[in-house]
């Protein structure tokens, strides 16, 4: 089974992406590049969140072709963005009620994830009041509360400082190996791509250049 993805189009008239690339549907993709390379890109592509010319095939399912286009809701797919996009007025608990209510019941349960993250303290606090570092973690347990098919971390450790991103990588490289499904990481950092990813996709300019 893969993920197959053969894009060729532009975004607002200007950027040109054109990023072919097929991998498992298992383990951690990271796509690897400077910032403006077109790595995000991807990533809304895959989630549906932007429409490029091209296709999108995911273990034998057309998410897009030239007459196809599935929505965002029906590719259960797990966002985390870099700031984790958390309900800046719901309790953390709050949160991930609200990703299991979007979802329904699925193969990740609310008690396992919180435990997995290390959010039972957090439950009754806002956003606001959490640590970057913490922030994430709520990020990834909504995410995985979402029971997606595909995880799509945005560079989730950039806007962290040295000892929360170290604490973060160590986490994220147990979670990911234990979670079972594809996970695509976008990253600027050749360490932080070696660390956690199986296979590593590279682009710049719009371009993969190595995958």
């Amino acid at each position: 089974m893969t993920i197959a993805v053969a894009l060729d189009g532009k975004l607002g008239g200007a950027f040109a992406l054109q990023a072919m690339f097929e991998v498992p549907s298992s383990g951690v993709t990271a796509l690897l590049g400077p910032s403006g390379s077109g790595k995000t890109s991807v990533l809304r592509a895959l989630a549906g969140l932007d429409r490029i010319a091209g296709t999108i095939i995911v273990d034998g399912e057309v998410w897009q072709d030239s007459t196809t286009f599935l929505p965002p809701e029906r590719r259960r797919v797990g966002y985390v963005f870099q700031g984790a996009g958390l309900l800046p007025h719901l309790s953390v608990a709050a949160n991930l009620a609200y990703a299991e209510r979007r979802a329904g019941p699925g193969r990740f349960a609310r008690h396992v994830v919180v435990a997995r993250a290390g959010i039972a303290p957090l439950l009754d606090r806002r956003p606001a009041s959490l640590s970057g570092g913490e922030a994430q973690r709520a990020g990834i347990a909504r995410a995985l509360l979402g029971q997606p098919r595909l995880l799509l971390l945005d560079e989730p450790l950039s806007a962290l400082d040295t000892d929360a991103r170290a604490d973060l990588l160590d986490w994220l490289d147990e979670l990911l190996a234990e979670i079972a499904i594809p996970v695509f990481h976008v990253t600027h950092d050749h360490a932080e791509a070696a660390r956690l990813a199986a296979r590593t996709i590279r682009l710049r300019d719009g371009r993969v250049i190595l995958s």
